[in-house]
């Protein structure tokens, strides 16, 4: 490859392309997917990417892997592994902080290698919650080593996370531009970085035994607060939310101003105390749709101190009971009662308001409260605009908030009773499992055939239903994943990811090794990763990565592995989907995380690039 090589309008189409979609993504001004889409479009209609091949994202073999291991994870969800690893590590860890700490984040790194992170770290919150409200060790913790384990995990195995993924796919793309006379490259096996995996792996568990840890207990004594653990006690909200106080029936009498008053009306009154549920006549709802009016003799059930409700009553000619003749059964902590949960930045709740999003009416659901960078948030909270890691604080049945949670649009923290589990299904899903492992180590099919086959076993045994297994799907991350998977196709095929690599070695001093371009293909990816999502950075950098291999005489494949592996290094910003689903329930800040997160993707670079370079060594 020549460094001079021309810039053609091609390239600098593509080019302008990559450029637009870094700004869309770090200014947030318009949603991932619709930027990704916008990309696909100008691609086809620019003809950069053939007409005929610009949907074959869509039918890619990284797509139905990630598609693959987000039903299997719910799968394995479904029969209440998670419960089950959760009573085992309580046993297994006997109350000491270290040992549980060490076995949780082990077990948490070692199921990422199978599940997309972001599903691993859903499934984990609520296990990190009943290990800490069990044991009284603060969330914060528990939550940064385990997601640091997840990240590191992944690199187990070619499926463990997005990136790695999408790997197989752009290798293939490009040898379609290879130099003739070059050998074709291969796809990797599954188990192919699992040395990088586990070494990474067992770093990040060294790492917080004798520093990361030490190092959040300090950064939290200076910040002279101590950082307390959710669990669905009243001692907990009242101190963290003000949400306090016995829950209280107020009939509404002929004299009361509530009469002909819709709910939202009431709640809005001076020191309405939180109204969770309301029986007209034969109609009993908790969580009372904003628009369901207040008649005489209509029964409130609300939450507040007793003096409020009592000044509440006296006010607005309510009689006041505390004994729950009415609704009872309603607020039995079976079947309902105050869970915490946290946005991803996934979500379709981010930019709406819960009066937007209709919560009670669509489902059952009563926004209490929201915790936004250690800011709680009560007045007019159903007006209020949702962020990504914000923390709400719901009252609901359980079995309402269990089927709401299967959007995906939120993460329930807090450990509640969930309904529709199939634990007489255990064994079975744990077998399908295995088998599907144990297919994918032959190597005898290819590894998104392999985990669709698992999926199917799953759905045929009863493990899952067809329903269940498209909630469990984040289409978000498959729409964006295939529209931005052309992308990376034409930086290759245009020669934009040559002209890159070319002007990149004219910069640097001549007879450059190639583990130092190594180095700086994966401090490059991991600085991409840093403000666009790891999918971006992958499909920008493995192109060039190869590129600079070619020019440099290096293995392209070690080059691509190593950008690949670097696209996932962020345990600092929320860019990274794990990272911002555990900045809300841990109450980390951003000063905390670039502290010990840091230096741990600084150690995660140089793990990557030496034992990559002692994988292909020789070859």
């Amino acid at each position: 490859m020549e460094s001079g090589l021309t810039l053609t309008n091609d390239m600098r189409l593509v080019l302008g392309l990559v450029g637009f979609t870094m700004a869309m993504f770090v200014f947030d001004r318009i949603r991932a997917d619709l930027v990704a889409l916008v990309v696909l479009v100008v691609l086809g209609v620019t003809g950069l990417i053939a007409p005929e091949e610009i949907f074959s994202g869509f039918s890619g073999n990284a797509v139905i892997s990630i598609m693959a291991t987000m039903v299997l994870g719910a799968g394995l969800d479904r029969t209440g592994a998670l419960n089950r690893l959760a009573a085992w590590l309580l046993r297994r860890g006997h109350g000491i902080e270290q040992r549980l700490l060490l076995m949780t984040s082990a077990i948490a790194g070692l199921n990422s290698s199978f599940m997309q992170n972001p599903s691993v770290m859903a499934l984990y919150l609520p296990v990190a919650s009943r290990l800490a409200s069990r044991t009284g060790l603060a969330l914060s913790r528990l939550l940064l080593p385990i997601s640091a384990a997840i990240v590191m995990g992944a690199a187990l195995t070619m499926v463990g996370n997005s990136p790695l993924i999408l790997l197989n796919d752009l290798l293939v793309s490009a040898n379609a531009n290879l130099p003739s006379g070059m050998a074709t490259l291969e796809q990797l096996p599954m188990f192919a970085p699992a040395p990088v995996g586990i070494t990474l792996l067992v770093a990040s568990l060294l790492y917080f035994r004798f520093y990361g840890n030490r190092k959040l207990a300090e950064l939290e004594t200076a910040a002279g607060g101590e950082n307390v653990t959710p669990a669905r006690t009243d001692s907990y909200f009242a101190r963290t939310y003000g949400i306090e106080g016995d829950v209280f029936e107020l009939t509404v009498t002929t004299e009361s101003p509530l009469v002909g008053m819709t709910v939202a009306e009431a709640e809005s009154l001076h020191d309405a105390p939180l109204l969770l549920a309301l029986k007209t006549g034969n109609d009993t709802r908790l969580a009372p749709p904003a628009d369901m009016r207040i008649w005489v003799g209509s029964v409130m059930g609300v939450m507040g101190p007793r003096q409020q409700v009592a000044d509440f009553a006296q006010n607005q000619f309510l009689r006041m009971s505390s004994r729950l003749r009415h609704l009872g059964d309603l607020f039995n902590p079976a079947r309902a009662g105050i869970s915490e949960a946290v946005v991803p930045p996934t979500s379709r709740f981010i930019g709406k308001s819960a009066r937007e999003l209709r919560l009670r009416h669509s489902h059952g659901i009563s926004l209490l409260a929201i915790n936004r960078d250690k800011q709680v948030i009560r007045e007019d909270v159903r007006s209020v605009p949702l962020r990504a890691g914000d923390m709400l604080v719901f009252h609901s049945f359980w079995q309402d908030l269990a089927r709401a949670a299967e959007s995906r649009d939120f993460a329930v923290v807090t450990d509640y009773p969930k309904g529709e589990q199939r634990p007489h299904k255990f064994k079975i899903a744990m077998a399908i499992f295995a088998a599907t492992i144990a297919i994918a180590l032959t190597g005898k099919l290819p590894v998104s055939l392999t985990l669709m086959t698992g999926v199917a076993g799953m759905l045929l045994a009863g493990v899952l239903k067809m329903d269940e297994a498209y909630a469990a799907i984040n289409w978000k991350t498959v729409f964006l994943t295939a529209c931005l998977i052309p992308l990376g196709w034409a930086m290759d095929s245009s020669g934009a990811a040559a002209w890159v690599a070319g002007n990149t070695l004219e910069r640097l001093p001549e007879g450059t090794p190639p583990w130092v371009l190594q180095v700086v293909v994966a401090l490059l990816t991991t600085g991409f990763s840093l403000v666009i999502s790891h999918v971006g950075a992958t499909i920008v950098m493995v192109p060039i990565a190869i590129n600079l291999a070619l020019a440099v005489g290096g293995d392209p494949t070690a080059f691509a592995l190593v950008a690949a592996l670097s696209a996932s290094n962020n345990l600092m910003t929320a860019s990274n989907p794990v990272i911002s689903m555990i900045t809300g329930p841990a109450g980390y800040t951003s000063r905390q995380l670039w502290r010990v997160g840091g230096p741990l993707s600084l150690l995660y670079t140089v793990i990557a690039v030496s034992v990559v370079n002692l994988m292909f060594w020789g070859r």
